[in-house]
């Protein structure tokens, strides 16, 4: 997949109404679980951070509304999260 085609994705946490990636940003894609497909913005993360995850609220987890689907970093410097499993 080439770079232009990665940015084609809807970022999560993003109004519907702009749903693209921003010029200046940096994104990971998130794969796998409910969340498959999506950018998450990562701007503001520290990059020497391998292992450490993120929980993203989501509706469509096993856990339903308020439950969260957590995602980890393959490996510091790529721009993949790997889904680990929902939380309540």
């Amino acid at each position: 997949m080439d770079e232009l085609e990665f940015m084609r994705g809807r970022v999560y946490g993003a109004d519907h109404d702009d749903p693209g990636p921003r010029h200046g940003r940096v994104y990971a894609e998130l794969v796998g679980g409910p969340l498959d497909g999506l950018l998450l913005d990562i701007t503001d993360r520290c990059d020497g951070e391998p292992g450490e995850g993120v929980a993203l609220r989501t509706e469509i987890g096993r856990h339903g509304p308020g439950g969260r689907a957590v995602y980890v970093p393959r490996r510091t410097g790529e721009r993949r999260y790997d889904w680990r499993g929902d939380v309540p």
